[in-house]
């Protein structure tokens, strides 16, 4: 599991930052890539990485602003070109199915693959399926702006099979029953548990990846725990309220969230054209005043998010 940057912006795009759009890059757990957000060049971006088109399986946008959706139409009909033939799948506020629909309708674009279209309704969750949940839960941002959670399933131990063959035990049907944590009775009368023969199991990881909001206790809830915590700092902290004004969030503000939440690592986006250099530097050391774990994401920044062992109860 990976999180690649494919746009660290924040409004319109810059020479050293695009707009918005990350990839989830699930390609060992189900061979696929989620997007979250899809800013004006997204495409242009995803060709100066290892992504595929069609390896996108599902996109999940935040809200309806321009630097989050700009780049859909474009990338949509790419992955057609392109010979994408999977179903793809579009989560979004009310209105992200009539604004794309209207886009290919109007340029006359025919696609290789049908569209389906989830369009929020309520918080809570969004998609479940046997490894993740995604659940949403609307933030602060003037128009309709959702955060996602995903929710990775725990990761059953490993089968201990030298013991098992130390025992004398072939390999066979037996083992998945053995691998299933079940009793099992040999041939010549001995009792295996199962439980016994299975390695240590590993927690699933929980990513967080919020849309453009004010600080909010939706946020806080959003990233309970999470492995990483992506949140926008378009403002530092001496513009709070600048932030509050625009429904953004400060520097600060993503790193009280971050130590509410008791997340493992913060990674800070939407980050505006005016701070270069230092100054970015800047904002990485004001959100480390409240959260130590913090970085600033910049274009093509990728972060592996590797497992854990599971605590014991």
């Amino acid at each position: 599991m990976e999180l690649e940057f494919l746009g660290t912006g924040a409004g319109v795009p810059a020479k050293h930052r695009n707009v918005s759009s990350i990839a989830l890059k699930l390609l060992d757990e189900c061979n696929a890539v989620w997007l979250f957000d899809c800013g004006e060049g997204t495409q242009l971006q995803i060709l100066r990485t290892t992504i595929r088109p069609r390896k996108i399986e599902k996109i999940f946008i935040t809200h309806l602003h321009g630097d989050h959706i700009f780049g859909l139409p474009g990338l949509i009909s790419s992955r057609s070109f392109q010979g994408g033939s999977d179903a793809l799948e579009i989560y979004g506020p009310k209105g992200i199915q009539e604004w794309i629909q209207t886009s290919l309708r109007l340029s006359k674009t025919r696609l290789s693959y049908p569209i389906k279209f989830i369009e929020i309704q309520e918080d809570g969750l969004l998609f479940e399926d046997n490894q993740f949940q995604v659940y949403c839960q609307k933030l602060e941002h003037g128009i309709d702006s959702y955060g996602y959670r995903v929710v990775e399933a725990d990761h059953v131990g490993e089968l201990q099979v030298d013991q098992l063959q130390e025992l004398g035990i072939k390999p066979g049907p037996i083992f998945g029953k053995i691998k299933q944590g079940h009793q099992v009775t040999l041939d010549d009368g001995r009792v295996i548990d199962g439980k016994n023969y299975i390695g240590e199991s590993k927690k699933g990881r929980i990513v967080t990846i919020l849309g453009d909001t004010r600080k909010t206790s939706q946020s806080i809830e959003l990233a309970r725990d999470a492995d990483v915590l992506v949140h926008e700092s378009t403002f530092n902290k001496n513009e709070a309220k600048l932030a509050r004004a625009y429904y953004h969030s400060t520097t600060h503000d993503a790193a009280e969230v971050a130590k509410a939440a008791q997340v493992d690592k913060l990674i800070l986006t939407h980050i505006s054209a005016r701070y270069l250099g230092k100054d970015v530097e800047e904002l990485q050391s004001e959100a480390k005043e409240i959260f130590e774990n913090v970085w600033v994401a910049k274009d093509f920044y990728t972060l592996d998010i590797p497992l854990k062992k599971k605590e014991a109860l």
